[in-house]
């Protein structure tokens, strides 16, 4: 079961409580299903029984009490158990990691986009300094994802245009939001010495007059987002495009980057070089598999496999993270996030093929599924992000 099916089970949940009287609500349009938080249990949480408390006139504790057994008599669901002030957790039942695999080959390219931004504008105003630009840039595409279409906008612009890069790849749409008719100075309100006749009658006091109009300056729009992370405390250019654009948005918006050599070295301790090498991995293990004559074929992967029940949790998670780096604006969530999915491919690999004389198996089969989208995963991030992947390394 997918994050998106599993959410539609949630809506049956509160549909069924509420045609029997339990609850006296609107069924929501969506409901928000993420993989658990600390504290949490499961492959996945809800916080349905929180948003519909107060509607409902009850704790967030006695919803979920209501909504949990309408969902642990769904299809695929095994268990569920609340936590913390009113979360439900999910465990799913078997079948799980099959359904997911066959849901990301379905969508490819367009897994976990969405449309909780569909047929917005999301204005952003940037400085002229090349890490905003290449955030900027990026946000573009995550936005796009949501459906929603990002403008981007300059802020205390200089009268010589700024030079391109090759890391500011989209050209900012719109009018410069800081434009003004003249460059901050304002008209003067002195008039010009008058000599007086003489014998001339004493100067009368003057009315005050009205200020002259101020030129225009366009106000930003209400929802208009400015971003200014911190600035590089040196010019990235020489790390190369991929490494460049990695070390500017792999931080938070806060944190200064880290502009060093370390982006360009091939080790484990560069987090760049392990998620482009797990992408790799998945497209080598494609090959030595057909050499096998084995194929991909989707089918659930035990408990006790090394890095599977993260690698599922990790891809089924990526809808979510997708979404709020779009809301949030910030791309860093997303690069982290292909790191974590990263590390629980390299901790999986090693189960994908037979050893020695063992013959490919279903369980190879289903292995080898789960690491190719795992790959379409990480190269679908790494897109995002404006990085390539290739598929030797």
């Amino acid at each position: 079961m997918t994050p998106v099916e599993l959410s539609r089970t949630v809506l049956r949940a509160v549909r069924r409580a509420v045609d029997e009287g339990e609850l006296s609500v609107v069924v929501p349009v969506r409901a928000v299903v993420t993989p658990p938080g600390p504290g949490g249990c499961g492959d996945y949480a809800t916080n349905i029984a929180l948003q519909l408390a107060r509607p409902a006139g009850r704790p967030a504790q006695q919803v979920a009490e209501i909504l949990r057994p309408h969902l642990t008599r769904s299809e695929g669901v095994a268990d569920v158990e609340i936590t913390g002030p009113g979360f439900l957790n999910i465990r799913l039942g078997g079948g799980a990691g099959a359904s997911l695999v066959r849901e990301i080959r379905r969508q490819r390219d367009v897994y976990g986009h969405g449309d909780v931004l569909a047929g917005q504008i999301v204005p952003l105003r940037i400085p002229y300094d090349i890490r905003a630009e290449v955030v900027a840039d990026t946000l573009v595409r995550i936005v796009a994802t949501q459906g929603g279409r990002a403008e981007v906008h300059h802020i205390h612009p200089s009268r010589a245009e700024p030079a391109a890069t090759e890391f500011s790849r989209a050209e900012p749409a719109g009018t410069d939001l800081s434009q003004a008719k003249t460059a901050g100075a304002e008209p003067s309100h002195a008039e010009p010495p008058r000599t007086e006749a003489p014998h001339a009658e004493p100067p009368r006091t003057k009315a005050p007059q009205a200020d002259p109009p101020r030129p225009h300056r366009p106000r930003p729009h209400p929802r208009t987002t400015t971003l200014r992370p911190t600035p590089a405390p040196e010019d990235p250019t020489p790390l190369g495009p991929d490494a460049a654009r990695w070390a500017l948005l792999h931080p938070a918006s806060h944190d200064r980057p880290r502009i060093s050599a370390d982006h360009l070295v091939q080790r484990e301790s560069n987090p760049l070089f392990r998620v482009r090498y797990a992408h790799a991995r998945t497209r080598a293990l494609t090959r030595n598999a057909a050499a096998l004559g084995c194929t991909g074929d989707p089918g659930d992967v035990p408990e006790d496999v090394p890095g599977g029940d993260e690698l599922v949790g990790a891809l089924a998670g990526y809808p979510a993270v997708l979404t709020q780096a779009a809301l949030h604006r910030a791309p860093d969530r997303l690069a982290r996030h292909l790191v974590t999915t990263a590390d629980a491919l390299l901790a999986f690999q090693h189960t994908v093929l037979p050893l020695g004389d063992e013959k490919p198996s279903a369980a190879h089969r289903a292995r080898l599924a789960l690491a190719e989208v795992a790959g379409t995963v990480l190269a679908g991030g790494l897109s995002l992000l404006g990085i390539s992947a290739p598929d030797y390394l």
